[in-house]
């Protein structure tokens, strides 16, 4: 071949000699590609460690802010005499049943109601005073009028004269017995206890009717000194 076929078709590189062509052209752009990663994963640690000293110290610091926060006595009012009494408000109940608040600066003095007064006792009106006896007359004419046999005047005589002295007004002041023969009570005699006729008709009743006659009345009351 002529030197000229050389120029026109040049013999075929091999590897080596195309490491050699590209080797010193292509290095500095690998160098700036690895130094641009190395700065990027510089950046990315940067922030991360960034991030991890902001959260240390805000776990560091927040508890003890948040104490300070806490314990931090919230503003108050200047404490008086009065404000510290508040609290020691008393309650009174009252006799309507209303609940009055009493503060230390402002008692209310009240009267304790009386009560009602008591109703006084009805007393039962009293019976009209039986009339005392003041017409006339004498025993004989008495114990005549009353039906007492004359057998038994002498018997009748003796009693009445014991108990009344033929006195048809004698009261007993303590037992309220009353007329010729102290009836008692005044009023089982019918009519006027007081009448010496009325008096002696229910004696002879009650002669009769507990000792069997006058004459019985009589010894009765010999023996004991009442009938």
């Amino acid at each position: 071949m002529t030197s000229g076929d050389d120029t026109r078709n040049p013999a075929p590189l091999t590897r080596r000699s195309a490491r050699a062509l590209v080797g010193p052209a292509s290095a500095p752009a690998s160098k700036a590609a690895s130094n641009a990663r190395w700065s990027r994963r510089r950046g990315v640690v940067g922030v991360f460690a960034g991030v991890a000293a902001l959260a240390f110290a805000a776990a560091s610091v927040g508890p003890a802010a948040f104490a300070l926060t806490e314990s931090a006595p919230a503003p108050s009012e200047a404490e008086t005499v009065y404000s510290s009494t508040l609290g020691d408000a008393q309650s009174l109940v009252v006799a309507s049943g209303a609940v009055v608040t009493l503060d230390r600066d402002s008692y209310s003095a009240f009267e304790k109601p009386k009560p009602p007064p008591e109703p006084e006792p009805k007393v039962a009106a009293a019976s009209p005073a039986t009339p005392f006896y003041s017409g006339g007359g004498a025993p004989s004419e008495w114990m005549a009028a009353a039906g007492i046999a004359e057998s038994d005047w002498g018997y009748v005589d003796y009693i009445v004269s014991k108990e009344s002295g033929w006195n048809p007004n004698a009261t007993n002041r303590s037992s309220g017995a009353c007329g010729l023969v102290q009836a008692l009570p005044c009023s089982k005699v019918p009519g006027n206890g007081y009448d010496p006729v009325d008096n002696l008709r229910w004696a002879t009743g009650y002669a009769v009717g507990r000792y069997g006659s006058w004459a019985g009345a009589y010894a009765f009351w010999i023996n004991n000194h009442w009938w």
